[in-house]
Parts: C-alpha cells; structure tokens; sequence
C-alpha cells in the first residue's frame, strides 16, 4: 500500500520531471532555468569543458578560436533586478565565446514605460537576439518566459541569472566548480580527470545564515543531492531556516544532513563553508535587526580550527559575516570562485548552442599530451 507520503514524494517528483522535460531538448539544457535540470553527467561535463576552455584561452591562439564559436549568435541580457558580478560575469563569458550582446537593466529605458506589458517586451527581444538571458525579481518568471518561448515560432533559450528568493542555477553551478577545483586531485597529469568519480563522498559541507531567503543556497543544495555519500549541515537562526521544500528534496535522496545554530559549534569539522549575508532588503518591518548574527560569521580568529583544506565560499557581496582578514588564507576560495562563474557560464552558453564537441576536440588535439 502506497503511503501518504510515499504519494507525496512521487507527485512532486513528477510535477519536477514535466518541469524539466519542458526546458530540455534531447535531454540536453536548451533553457537554463532550474538547478534541476542539470544531473550528475551535465554537472561533471559543464565542470570539465569549464577547465578547457580557461586553459584553451591562456593563448592569444586559443582565445580567438573561442571567438569564432558563437560570433553568430546575439544575446540579450535583461537585468532589471541590481547586480554586478552576475551581470559581469555573464557579458565576460559572452565575450569569451564570441558572442556580440545588449543589455537592458532599466524598465525605464524600454516601452515597458508606454504600457506595454514585460511579455511582449521579452517577445520583441526574441525577434532580434538568439537567447536571453534575464535577472528578475519575481520567482518563476524565468521559467514562465522559456515556456512562452517555447510556444512561439522561433523559440530561443532562456538563461536564468537569479528570479526572486526561488533559483539561481548558473550560480550553483559556478559554486559546484568552485567545489570541483576545491577537491580535485592536484598530482593528475595533464590532460587526463582531475576530477575522482565520488569526489564529494565523505565531505561535510555547510551553508551558514540566512538560508530562508537565500536562491544560491537552495540552487547549490539541489546539485548536491547528487552526490551521495556527501554530509550537509544547515547553520541557521531558526526564523531564517532553510526551506521545507529544500529539506523535503533532502530527505528524498537520502542526504544526510543536521541544523546547528553556530557555526563554531563543530567548525572543524567542515571540508566547506558557504557563507550567506543577511538578506535583510526582503524583510517586511525590520525582523532581522533582531537577530544576533555573530554566531553565523567566520573571524579571522576562528582560522585555527579550520581543516588545511577548507574551501570558505561566498556568492558575494558580503557584510560583516566574513571577516576580510581572512582574504589572504589559501582557504578562502570566494575570489576563485567569482572568476570561476565566467568559465562555468562559458561552458553553459557553449553547452547549450552545441559547440561544446568542437571544443573538447580542440582541447584534446591542443592541449593534451
């Protein structure tokens, strides 16, 4: 007899599935939209096709072959929710495959200001760019525009740079490579996996503050759940604990994980450290001024309980949860991991137009020996 739970669970799994059936071709990402879409194999394929690239462009030869990838391609960025290193970091990876793009990051500069609904608007960009890829503050909206797209005579890919409090897939991504080049085997040759095939097993990692409202949090933890063997722990105040959704796909795949209430409580324990700031622009009447942050903040102090091999994380911009002193520690990996979200983005762009095989064998032919 199926249980009420056991119901539960396999009605959201499918409501997932159809979700992402709906963004994918061929089982491949044609819209990047939620974490979901991505398995294990289009994890470790974006991770390893990110490494090549950064190295194909170390040569003054090999950036321009990058170029000649996507010239033919336009992109639109429609940013009307603030950002910096997202915004950067997508028109840096744009730049690297070649691809010529525009932006918009003003609804005052656009008809949106004569009435014409943000539908009709995303309409007209799909008439003159090949994929848009949009910042939104609204949750879902980027996955309502891929599915009208998906409806119109020339659909194009959307990418999802950050919709409201709900996802941040590229952002997860980028901190999965982060994690990857964390781990990886240093003394791998050239050229062959730096990557082993259980690389998070046995690793604990914690996501520390504000993990109700947190997008990268709940985007990162979606790509975790695809490893198992790998320990979460949820370091939160309880009034900015991470969702129930979060923690019902958790439990789904059988993730061990626990919630601690300070981040010293067991520090030495952890092989990474994802640091959250306080998302206080969300609150309602200052709810947050409330809470005692210190307990969910890395000091410089704290150092000498870290593993030699932390990796302290941050999707930036930070306040006073991490302390700057801490910058010049070969554990702080927060400024790689800035530089890593224009090579995973990169290799998403690439991975979704289908050079990813012309790069690969360009690498192999190259790069190798």
């Amino acid at each position: 007899m199926v249980t009420m739970e056991i119901a539960r669970q396999q009605v959201a799994q499918s409501d997932t599935a159809q979700r992402v059936a709906a963004l994918n071709h061929n089982d491949r990402p044609f819209h990047a939209v939620l974490a979901q879409q991505f398995d294990r194999a289009n994890v470790e394929q974006i991770c390893q096709l990110a490494d090549m690239i950064r190295s194909i462009a170390e040569s003054r030869q090999g950036s321009q072959y990058l170029r000649t990838l996507l010239s033919h391609r336009r992109a639109m960025l429609y940013f009307i929710q603030p950002s910096t290193r997202t915004f950067l970091s997508f028109t840096a990876a744009c730049q690297i495959v070649g691809t010529p793009y525009s932006e918009v990051r003003d609804r005052s500069t656009s008809s949106e200001v004569k009435g014409e609904s943000e539908d009709d608007t995303i309409r007209t960009f799909s008439q003159y760019f090949d994929f848009i890829i949009m910042r939104h503050p609204v949750e879902g909206f980027a996955e309502h525009v891929a599915r009208m797209l998906n409806s119109m005579h020339r659909p194009i890919p959307v990418i999802n740079a950050g919709s409201g409090k709900d996802q941040h897939p590229t952002q997860a991504l980028l901190d999965i490579y982060t994690l990857y080049r964390a781990f990886a085997d240093p003394a791998a040759p050239r050229g062959e996996p730096r990557y082993t095939k259980n690389i998070f097993a046995g690793k604990t990692i914690a996501f520390v503050g504000d993990l109700k409202r947190g997008r990268t949090v709940r985007s990162l933890t979606y790509l975790l759940c695809r490893y198992p063997g790998v320990r979460l722990v949820f370091v939160s105040p309880p009034e900015l604990r991470i969702g129930d959704d979060i923690l019902d796909h958790v439990q789904r795949h059988n993730i061990e994980h626990e919630f601690q209430d300070d981040v010293r409580a067991n520090i030495g324990d952890y092989d990474a450290i994802y640091m959250t700031r306080l998302q206080d622009e969300h609150d309602v009447a200052g709810e947050s001024k409330k809470i005692d942050y210190y307990r969910y903040s890395l000091t410089y102090e704290m150092a000498r309980d870290f593993k030699p091999g932390l990796a302290i994380m941050h999707p930036l911009p930070r306040r006073h949860e991490l302390d700057e002193r801490l910058d010049a520690l070969p554990q702080a990996k927060y400024w790689g991991q800035v530089q890593n979200g224009m090579w995973a983005r990169a290799a998403l762009i690439a991975t979704i137009f289908n050079v990813d095989g012309p790069i690969r064998d360009h690498y192999q032919a190259y790069y190798t020996f």
